[in-house]
């Protein structure tokens, strides 16, 4: 798949990865990084499912608010919420999953799963991710 480039965004990230800095070149984003206390760390800092997360959850967010838009759906108070995991895989490194959780108070329960399996196939996170790692969208109430 071609893709026509819009924007770039540019981060660097020092020390030992989960246990360091990172920071976009604009320096709009400047995080101290620290391992979760589960994984050995001090949870003192971000860490990379964090900020995948809510990245992921921006981005599902903006897809959602476009398909519903084309379809003139009421996303008045809308939302996304992402869960990211990570785990030992089965060849002895790790992996990620991914849960998305959709809010659409203004909407019946089918119109919502619709707009959010239409959000999915839209967002250039789910694109990224679909066939990598296990993603699960689900519509839930507020």
């Amino acid at each position: 798949m071609a893709v026509e480039v819009l924007y770039t965004a540019e981060a660097l990230a020092t020390g030992d990865g989960r246990n360091g800095r990172t920071k976009t070149a604009d320096g709009v984003v400047d995080f101290e990084l620290a391992a979760p206390q589960v994984m050995g760390g001090s949870g003192d800092g971000a860490n990379p499912e964090q900020l995948f997360a809510a990245g992921y959850a921006a981005c599902f967010h903006g897809a959602l608010r476009k398909v519903a838009g084309e379809a003139g759906a009421d996303v008045t108070d809308s939302s996304v919420g992402v869960k990211v995991g990570i785990g030992k895989d089965d060849d002895g490194g790790f992996g990620l999953t991914a849960t998305i959780e959709v809010v659409l108070p203004n909407l019946e329960r089918s119109e919502a799963e619709d707009l959010a399996k239409k959000a999915h196939d839209f967002c250039p996170y789910s694109k990224a991710t679909r066939g990598n790692i296990d993603v699960e969208v689900t519509v839930v109430e507020d």
